[in-house]
């Protein structure tokens, strides 16, 4: 399915477009066919970016943070192409502490970006969709443990689960207008921004791939993949799922026996050994 034309004349927005995962979806969207219009805060990483990727690259800059920016955003997208045809929100910031010493600031910091940069997107292209009786797909970009909860990334998940009810939510309202919402959960994909608040140090980067079973971190191609997939026709009938991809380190963190992959050959024999007499 994946031909050159697969998003032929599709028209596809991307906050965070013009940096890591992003970007890699953007290149992957413009070799299948689509035109694509990048957004983030600053001008000058969007402008190299567009110059850099190739194919038909709109760019204008917007801090999602801000409402009205987004609303300007959107309508200079219009502007330029006339439609969009896919929105995907990439945009986010997150850093590891532990919760106790984190300002309200740093809170908010996380959250405006991620949950309300997120809603005032979805909201200000799917008011247009709806006024216009144009159907489009929505594809957020959430976590694993948007689902879970996790420890000392709080605010993130917080707000990526508030982004995965959403995704949810609009699956069932926004279905009759012929709006589709998906979403994808990426597991360790490094990338410059990201990788250097949440693995500073080499043993800390260790530690997180030790805790992936296929003992490796993702390649952007294959989020890019399954990307361009899910806003394709070919997944039409696909709304309102989250996707993992993650190499299984989730469901690693989630087994209660899952640490039992560090004990040795030799102690799993002393244990069996206790284990047939009862102790």
């Amino acid at each position: 399915m994946f031909t050159d034309q697969l998003l032929q004349g599709k028209v596809v927005l991307i906050t965070g477009g013009g940096t890591g995962l992003g970007r890699a979806m953007g290149e992957k969207f413009l070799s299948l066919g689509a035109k694509l219009a990048i957004t983030s805060r600053r001008e000058d990483v969007l402008a190299q970016a567009a110059a850099e990727m190739g194919g038909e690259v709109f760019y204008t800059p917007c801090d999602v943070r801000d409402a009205a920016q987004v609303e300007a955003m959107v309508e200079a997208v219009y502007r330029h192409y006339g439609k969009v045809d896919v929105l995907i929100n990439n945009a986010a910031g997150n850093f590891a502490s532990p919760t106790e010493r984190l300002s309200t600031r740093a809170v908010d910091a996380v959250l405006n970006i991620v949950l309300h940069g997120t809603f005032y997107t979805t909201l200000t292209l799917g008011k247009k969709w709806i006024d216009e009786a144009v159907s489009g797909v929505m594809l957020n970009i959430v976590t694993t443990y948007a689902s879970t909860g996790s420890g000392f990334v709080v605010p993130s998940a917080a707000a990526k689960a508030g982004v995965l009810a959403l995704t949810r939510s609009l699956a069932v309202e926004w279905a009759p207008y012929g709006i589709r919402q998906v979403a994808i959960a990426p597991g360790l994909f490094p990338t410059d921004g990201a990788w250097s608040r949440l693995a500073p140090t080499p043993e800390l980067a260790e530690k997180l791939v030790n805790s992936v079973p296929l003992k490796r971190v993702g390649d952007p191609e294959e989020l890019s993949n399954l990307a361009a997939f899910l806003i394709s026709d070919h997944a039409s009938y696909i709304n309102g799922e989250v996707i993992t991809i993650d190499g299984g380190q989730w469901l690693q963190g989630a087994g209660q026996f899952n640490d039992l992959l560090d004990v040795s050959s030799a102690e799993w024999d002393a244990l069996s050994e206790l284990t047939r007499k009862g102790k």
